[in-house]
């Protein structure tokens, strides 16, 4: 089975610290009550910072955080169960995009937790266009955006929701989960090699 995997809340607790650390300097150095949208996956959606200050907290805070990002409980050791397995495993991130390093530090960190995959696809904006490519089985992300849109393009789609994300309605195409257990779960239910 092939099965594409979102690292940022997903296999990197990256959006726990990110919001975190949003919600601090939105509120010490930016001195505001700046939420707009607690449910909302992106900063620029999640906030009413201009663009300046938006730009600002990446700068900052992005490659710092993300050195700072622990694994999501339970990856690691699916991850590997799933490969071990014979399932090929496929990054489609869009970590990279904003900052080139951001790459380099997850690379790191699956290579110091012996972490691998077969593919990586870095800097996706447009994940439905990677796994139709890479005819993907599954695709596990945290984003409610990529997950609707993968899913109504008829492709299987995991939703690792945080409790604050929006909802999606569960159907043939689409799963939720909160952790790696049902992740593992979903997969092996639905392995019909």
């Amino acid at each position: 089975m092939k099965i594409g995997i979102d690292i940022d809340g997903v296999v990197l607790d990256y959006e726990r610290v990110l919001k975190t650390y949003g919600d601090l300097y939105d509120f010490i150095e930016l001195k505001k009550d700046g939420i707009i949208n607690r449910n909302e996956h992106y900063l620029r959606n999640r906030y009413n910072w201009t663009e300046e200050e938006r730009m600002n907290f990446i700068n900052k805070y992005f490659l710092k955080l993300s050195k700072q990002t622990n694994l999501i409980p339970g990856a690691k050791d699916v991850i590997n169960m799933l490969k071990n397995e014979g399932h090929e495993l496929i990054v489609i991130s869009a970590r990279g995009g904003m900052i080139e390093e951001m790459k380099d530090v997850a690379i790191e960190k699956f290579n110091k937790e012996h972490i691998s995959f077969n593919k990586y696809y870095w800097k996706q904006d447009d994940k439905l266009e990677v796994a139709q490519k890479e005819k993907i089985d599954y695709m596990i992300d945290d984003s409610y955006d990529v997950c609707k849109k993968l899913s109504e393009n008829g492709i299987k789609s995991i939703y690792f929701r945080d409790k604050e994300m929006k909802k999606l309605e569960q159907n043939e195409y689409l799963r939720e989960v909160s952790n790696w257990g049902e992740i593992y779960r979903i997969i092996k239910e639905n392995d019909n090699r």
